[in-house]
């Protein structure tokens, strides 16, 4: 749901919906993100899980759905739009967030140094793009675009061998973009980024 100020867009709402059990109206917010645990950085848990182009951290997307995101149910406007709605209780509204995040950890990572919540998202690993080249030869890859990160091995149609996924990863590497790669062999699959920062 839009909410639309004077002169622009004020964001959006992702869900309001309504439990027939409980009968409470609910506002929920819902994300899909992929973070990268980067220990050198500085400050919580939180700020060290990165994008793989280290445009944004989980720590920043959280800090937003609590300053902009949740606030936005109380904003003039979209009292308005929600009475509009036969919505009238705005304040006995409950609000939640459901955050998918695919998580990504060092490669050789001491798992143990994480707490559970995190652990149960992680699906893969990364790791530097002079490690990339030193993969397995023998195995094939597969080079995903982002719209399709989260489809199943099953589903990827495209596989290459390692020199010809090695000159797609150079590539994307020049042009500052991690790519996603999947990677399989006779005893199985893994998934890992190949960064370009070090």
């Amino acid at each position: 749901m839009q909410i639309q100020g004077e002169t622009e867009t004020l964001g959006e709402l992702d869900y309001i919906v309504f439990d027939t059990e409980t009968e409470n109206t609910i506002h929920i917010e819902l994300a899909g993100k992929f973070y990268l645990f980067d220990e050198s950085l500085a400050g919580n848990t939180e700020a060290k899980w990165i994008g793989p182009n280290r445009k944004d951290t989980l720590e920043f997307k959280l800090n937003k759905l609590q300053k902009k995101q949740f606030p936005l149910l109380y904003a003039s406007e979209t009292i308005a739009k929600l009475k509009s709605l036969g919505i009238e209780n705005i304040s006995e509204i409950e609000q939640k967030l459901c955050l998918k995040a695919s998580l990504y950890i060092p490669k050789n990572f001491q798992k143990y140094r994480l707490s559970q919540n995190y652990l149960d998202c992680v699906e893969g690993f990364w790791i530097y793009a002079k490690d990339f080249f030193s993969e397995e030869k023998s195995a094939t890859y597969a080079i995903p675009n982002k719209k399709e990160w989260l489809l199943p091995f099953s589903e990827i149609k495209n596989w290459y061998s390692f020199s010809e996924a090695e000159e797609i990863i150079k590539k994307q590497l020049s042009e500052k973009i991690s790519p996603l790669v999947y990677k399989k062999t006779q005893t199985g699959f893994e998934k890992f980024f190949v960064v370009w920062w070090q």
